[in-house]
């Protein structure tokens, strides 16, 4: 293990910092030897075999073009839980997380509640609800079908039951359950803005789907005040509505729901001090 991991920080050095080779590092040892990472740290002497050799100097020539070890791999952890994750869905990210456990410490006392779930791509923020909330009804939508046949095999992998459906949240189409009142409404829409692409980096900007990204420039807060308006019509009185929110615009959602009379609208920051969390009272 000592060899290889030398191996790889030569390898990456001109590519990544060094904190990052050495989490790549991990992570690819552990899902090319099967090994957890304590299992990784304990077996410093262990000799890879060929096979092994082979299949982490693949990994490698995919680091070296910035693909995402995620994308790598197939697979990551959100929330405790592992997820599927390719091309046609987002990566999740810690602040997403950050979105869950606001959800989870203020949905956990609601009986037979009922969560909607818009723009669900992976499926990691429903299905790690479905997981922690026992007693909840979970819906979630995408726009995407590639990304809802991600999410329905992240939904068997974890053992959760959850009723995903495809739909358009922008269009004028016929919300396909007329009959349905949500006690809860989440959302981790695009929200940035083409001009702001220049600051991506590159492993986000070459592979991660655009469409789950991006919103215009002169229209940064179009899935808020969209998703917003369908949810004065869409939530239980006293219901909830729960947003990620790129940190440039987060006072500007807040007012925008503010304006649409949601209650009790509140702003947190991620770990990082940027604003990203949005509640709002219907």
């Amino acid at each position: 293990m000592k060899t290889i991991l030398r191996f790889i920080q030569e390898q990456l050095k001109d590519f990544y910092p060094d904190s990052e080779i050495k989490s790549l590092g991990f992570l690819m040892l552990e899902s090319v030897c099967k090994m957890d990472k304590s299992s990784v740290l304990r077996c410093k002497d262990k000799q890879l075999s060929l096979k092994e050799q082979l299949m982490v100097e693949e990994i490698i020539a995919d680091l070296k073009k910035h693909h995402p070890i995620q994308y790598i791999l197939g697979k990551t952890e959100f929330y405790g839980l592992v997820f599927q994750v390719d091309e046609n869905v987002l990566i999740p990210r810690p602040e997403t997380e950050e979105l869950v456990e606001r959800i989870i410490r203020e949905e956990k006392s609601k009986t037979d509640c009922k969560l909607l779930d818009i723009g669900t791509g992976s499926g990691c923020i429903a299905i790690t609800l479905a997981k922690r909330l026992a007693g909840a009804k979970v819906f979630a939508l995408d726009i995407s079908d590639k990304a809802l046949n991600v999410a329905k095999l992240n939904a068997i992998k974890n053992q959760v039951d959850v009723h995903f459906f495809h739909y358009d949240i922008l269009s004028n189409e016929p919300f396909p359950f007329s009959f349905h009142k949500f006690d809860c409404i989440v959302s981790n829409p695009p929200y940035i803005t083409l001009k702001e692409k220049t600051a991506l980096a590159k492993n986000v900007l070459d592979y991660e789907p655009h469409q789950a990204l991006f919103v215009p420039n002169d229209n940064p807060l179009l899935f808020y005040e969209r998703i917003a308006g369908f949810a004065l019509d869409r939530l239980s009185k006293g219901g909830s509505l729960y947003f990620e929110t790129n940190s440039l615009y987060g006072q500007d959602v807040a007012r925008a729901l503010e304006k649409k009379n949601f209650q009790s609208v509140e702003l947190f920051k991620d770990i990082s001090g940027n604003d990203r969390i949005i509640i709002a009272k219907l």
